[in-house]
This record gives C-alpha cells, sequence and structure tokens, in this order.
C-alpha cells in the first residue's frame, strides 16, 4: 500500500506537467468573435436543462391546462382516485407532446439540426429555437395579464413581440393558461352540479337525510359521462382550443 502511494505521488509532477490546464472546461474564441464550447461543457449544460425540463413543461407548454382540467372534471365526477392521477398525468402528457408537435418539429428543423451539422453554434441555436416557443405562448396569452407584468417591471411598452423578454412573457402565459382552464373546467362541472343537486333535493323530500346523495348520483353521472362521449369531448375540446 505504501509503495502504491509513493509511486502516485511520484508520478504527480510528471501528470500536472502533461496537464496544465483542464482542457475539457474550455471556451474556445473564434476569429469573428463567436464562442465554442467544449464538449464537457455542452454536456454540463444539456444535463442542467434536464433537471429544468418539468418547470419548462409546466411553464411553456399546454400541460398546465391539460391537467386542471382533468383534475377538475374527476373532481365533478366524484369517483375520488379514478382515473388515478398517473394516468391523467399520462394523458395531459400525451395531448401536450400532440398540440406541441408543430413547435418542436419547426425547433428540431431550424435549430437543433443546424447545430448538430455544425452549422451553427449555440448561441445561434438557442436565438432560433426561441421563435416558435414565443410565437406559441404569445397566441395563447392575454393582453391584460402581460400589460400587468409589464407595469409591474415597469416596462412602458414593446416594439413588437419579439422585443417582450421570457421574463415578462413566461408568467403572463402560466396566468392565462390558468385562467382558461377555471373557466373551461367551471363549464364542465355544472352539469354534474345540477345532478347532485337533483339527487340531493329528491332524497330530502323523501326524508331519507342520512343517506348520502353522492352514493346515488355518481351512477347516473357516469352513465351520463359514458353517453355524452364524454372523454371524446373533454379531450378534444381542450385540443381545439389550441388551434382557435
Amino acid at each position: 500500500m505504501k509503495a502504491l502511494v509513493a509511486l502516485l505521488l511520484a508520478g504527480l509532477p510528471a501528470i500536472a506537467a502533461a496537464q496544465p490546464g483542464l482542457q475539457a472546461l474550455a471556451v474556445t474564441t473564434g476569429a469573428d468573435g463567436t464562442q465554442t464550447w467544449s464538449v464537457t461543457l455542452q454536456i454540463l449544460a444539456v444535463m442542467t436543462a434536464l433537471t429544468l425540463l418539468p418547470a419548462v413543461l409546466l411553464a411553456m407548454t399546454s400541460f398546465t391546462r391539460f391537467i386542471i382540467v382533468l383534475a377538475i372534471l374527476r373532481q365533478a365526477l366524484g369517483t375520488a382516485q379514478t382515473p388515478s392521477s398517473q394516468v391523467l398525468v399520462g394523458l395531459a402528457l400525451f395531448m401536450t407532446f400532440f398540440v406541441m408537435t408543430p413547435v418542436i418539429d419547426r425547433v428540431f428543423t431550424d435549430a437543433v439540426q443546424p447545430y448538430l451539422a455544425e452549422q451553427i453554434d449555440v448561441g445561434e441555436a438557442l436565438s432560433r429555437a426561441e421563435t416558435p416557443v414565443r410565437e406559441f405562448m404569445l397566441a395563447q396569452t392575454r393582453e391584460p395579464d402581460l400589460q400587468l407584468f409589464a407595469t409591474i417591471g415597469r416596462h412602458d411598452g414593446f416594439d413588437s413581440a419579439a422585443a417582450i423578454p421570457f421574463s415578462i412573457l413566461v408568467p403572463s402565459f402560466v396566468t392565462s393558461e390558468l385562467k382558461t382552464a377555471f373557466q373551461i373546467g367551471f363549464l364542465v362541472f355544472i352539469p354534474f352540479l345540477i345532478i347532485d343537486l337533483v339527487v340531493a333535493s329528491v332524497l330530502m323530500s323523501m326524508g331519507m337525510m342520512m343517506l348520502s346523495p353522492l352514493i346515488i348520483s355518481l351512477p347516473f353521472k357516469i352513465m351520463l359521462f359514458v353517453l355524452i362521449d364524454g372523454w371524446g369531448l373533454i379531450v378534444g375540446t381542450l385540443v381545439s382550443s389550441f388551434y382557435v
């Protein structure tokens, strides 16, 4: 053991002389002023981006609207944990992929492919990828929400949509999505609420006040939801709401 430690200590000067710096963590500046990151830094940036993926999924896609409406629907049906949270999240996730496919295709064509072909650098790739995402969020963002966050951020106005920073666009988009999701959820909740009120009134008129109305109304709500093809209507309405 001592011989191994001595051998390592003896070899340290040679290793230090051969490796004067960490070349794997280097940023090379080209003749035109552009900077190229080393592979290690690029991998580090990708891994960091992956840790932020859940936040990006919630804040910059249609996932928020889908999962809120589906959760309100389950509450309106009164089926407790059916469908389970995993099923609702999975459905919302694949609906999000369906809606975001045009945006993802544009990002891949305009930014990812040229970057992988080494035609553009990282900065240019990020700039190109930003455009379709910005257009998607602006199409779903209400003007009052943009004005609200612009006022809070002390911005007088913007010359164009491209001039709106993401620090204002993202919270405005999320706020608009929350408003839209609760509006749709309210409309979904009303028919089931009427069934609950009717069943509760009938039970009370019959003197069955000790019997929970939810036990009686649940089969009627499920029957109504199945007869009108509720899942098709809900999913179709949510997806089509992004194409209006």
